[in-house]
This record gives structure tokens, sequence and C-alpha cells, in this order.
């Protein structure tokens, strides 16, 4: 495996490079929260006959933060400025979660750049709010105005730090003020209308019991992504490629080699 670093949209970004020597490219995107350590055990299968590019999103793993508030446009960028770097045509695109994001917006921008498309448990379908979800918001909003009127900034600060711990996500929670504003500016991008515009072959594959990413999603992608088909697993949740690696790894194996 080769350590590569680029200055990418104003910050230096990490990848790998691994697998076959010659072959065809597959490029794998890692999940919010994750890195490209997290996508080692695909770039084992894939590895076996594709040259394999691993990227860590800015504000993870060894990539430095982005130096604004990016959208997943932003993220696109930056992978299609590696690639460009590595000199990578028509690959395979591989995204979990988050890059799955990264993936329908690049295979929508770049159509002739992409070889096939593999979604597993993929964002980018905004979730539909409950009730529940805007009392909560705008709860924490109001919670905001009221202890920074009432107490001194670095106090205020605290309890909004620990209002924020205990009630919004382990990803919100864990990050840097930065990625949170750039966490909450992405998982509100709604990629519904780019989806007809893919149009590489692509294979999604899902966790029957995904909360994070439901599997009504994935149905939605397969009706509307032209040619797409869908496997899912039972009994696996959001990260259904370490849930249910040896079935995982035969249907992408099938699809690489089809």
């Amino acid at each position: 495996m080769k350590e590569k670093f680029l200055h990418s949209q104003g910050c230096v970004v990490r990848y790998t490079i691994s697998g076959a020597s010659q072959g065809p490219w597959i490029v794998l995107l890692h999940g919010w929260g994750c890195s490209a350590d997290t996508m080692v055990s695909i770039g084992r299968v894939a590895g076996s006959t594709h040259r394999v590019l691993a990227i860590d999103f800015p504000g993870h793993g060894g990539s430095e933060e982005p130096p604004g508030i990016w959208g997943v446009e932003e993220y696109t960028q930056a992978v299609s400025d590696i690639m460009e770097h590595e000199n990578i045509l028509r690959p395979v695109m591989l995204g979990h979660s988050f890059g799955g994001r990264v993936c329908i917006l690049f295979a929508s921008m770049y159509p002739e750049n992409v070889e096939k498309l593999v979604l597993v448990d993929a964002a980018g379908i905004k979730p539909r709010r409950t009730l529940k979800y805007y009392v909560k918001v705008y709860s924490f909003k109001a919670m905001k105005f009221t202890v920074k009127l009432l107490f001194s900034k670095d106090r205020a600060e605290r309890m909004i730090n620990a209002r924020r711990a205990k009630s919004g996500s382990a990803d919100y929670a864990s990050a840097s003020p930065v990625m949170r504003a750039v966490l909450s500016k992405v998982v509100n991008q709604d990629l519904k209308k780019l989806i007809p515009d893919v149009k590489a072959p692509a294979l999604l594959i899902w966790g029957e019991n995904d909360t994070a990413t439901p599997l009504s999603d994935a149905k939605y992608m397969e009706r509307h992504m032209p040619n797409s088909g869908l496997v899912s697993f039972p009994g696996c949740g959001h990260y259904s490629f370490l849930d249910n690696p040896v079935q995982f790894a035969a249907v992408l194996r099938s699809f690489l080699n089809s």
C-alpha cells in the first residue's frame, strides 16, 4: 500500500493506492466519521482484480479539515482532483454512507468518467422530518439564545456543549466546530433530483435493518436510477459490508467481473 498526499481545495488530503499493479481502477469513499481504514476489507476484495484508490475525506483520517464550510460539491471536487492527479479514468466508484453522496454527485456530473457505481448503505436522500424532530431542533435553538443572554460567554458555551452532547448525534457531538457546520450542511443536501442522471451500471447494497439510511432510500434509488439493481442483506445494519462480509464480497466480485 502506498500512502500519498495532495493539496486540494485549500487543504491536504491523504489517500492510499493498493491492490493489483495494473488493470482497472476502483475508488473507495468512506462514510462520515470514518476513514479509508474502514474500507480495508472492501479494498482486499477488489484488489485482486483492480487497482484501489482509497481517500480520507477532508476532516477525517489523515486529511486536514476543510478551510471552510464545505458541501458535497467541494468533497466531490477533491475526489476529482486526486483522480486527475493520478490519471485515473473511468473507475468503478464505491461509496458507503456519505461516500455514496459523493458518488451520486460525481456520477451525475461526470457520467463519461464512471465505469460502474456501487452504493453501500448510501446517503443522498434527505429524510422526512417528524414533528418531534422540529420540536427538538427549535427547543435547542431557544435554549442557546436564552443561556447566551443570562450567562457569561464561557459558561453559556459549556452549557450548550453539554446539551449538544446529550441530545445530538455522536458524529455531531464529537466533531470540531468547522466539521459540525459541514455535517449540518451536507446532511441537508437532497440529491434526489440527481439520481435519474446517474447512467452508469449501479449496484445498490443495503442492510435491511439500516436506520441511518433506510432500505426505503435504496428502493427509491433503484426505481429512479436507470441502470441499477438492489441487493439487501437481512439482519444487517448501516455497515452491511462489515455485518455480512462473506456475502458482500461475493456480490461485489460478481458485479466487478461481470
